[in-house]
């Protein structure tokens, strides 16, 4: 059985894009993305974004509506990845980009381009978080003063890998859910 998200803001609001039913697949949640959004809210417009394990699309979908200029969304899952660009194609964007890639391999080259926002939302209890920390910072992806939003189960401990240029900016639990926006200091 298939569900859907809902984009909660900017020129696509109110509408709605079908998600599988997957095991693993977790759309973040209406309450969640509005936090992180009023938290973006300086720096949305005109970005460039990633979305390193895309899933629903919810975190990208709602970046290009609120003006992104650019949204790139890998997802590993083949059935998935389609859903994602029937979805790019119901709302006929020209600034969301889709890779059916997984993430830790595209990630794992020097840059071709550097975003101003990236979103971290991996399947749970996977150790993906730490090694694509690693790979955005140790191959150039990020700009100066990125923004890096993380999501992850409440008992993961983020400290002994996050790069000390990297600063807390915001945090938030919700349910069984830690939200961290990190900001990239420029070295």
């Amino acid at each position: 059985m298939n569900g859907s998200i809902r984009i909660i803001g900017g020129k696509w609001r109110g509408r709605k894009l079908a998600v599988l039913d997957k095991q693993g697949l977790r759309p973040t949640t209406d309450r969640i993305k509005e936090t992180l959004y009023n938290w973006l809210m300086p720096v949305i417009h005109g970005s460039h974004c990633l979305d390193c394990f895309s899933g629903s699309g919810s975190l990208g979908f709602e970046a290009a509506s609120r003006g992104a200029t650019n949204v790139t969304l890998l997802e590993k899952d083949k059935q998935v990845a389609t859903l994602l660009n029937k979805n790019k194609q119901l709302i006929a964007s020209d600034a969301i980009d889709i890779y059916h890639t997984d993430t830790l391999k595209w990630l794992n080259k020097l840059a071709s381009k550097q975003f101003d926002v990236v979103f971290i939302d991996p399947p749970f209890h996977q150790s993906l978080v730490a090694k694509t920390v690693s790979e955005l910072e140790n191959n150039n992806w990020l700009k100066p003063l990125a923004y890096i939003y993380i999501e992850t189960e409440i008992q993961h401990d983020l400290t002994t890998y996050i790069p000390t240029n990297w600063c807390l900016h915001r945090e938030k639990t919700a349910g069984q859910v830690h939200s961290y926006l990190f900001i990239r200091e420029d070295n």
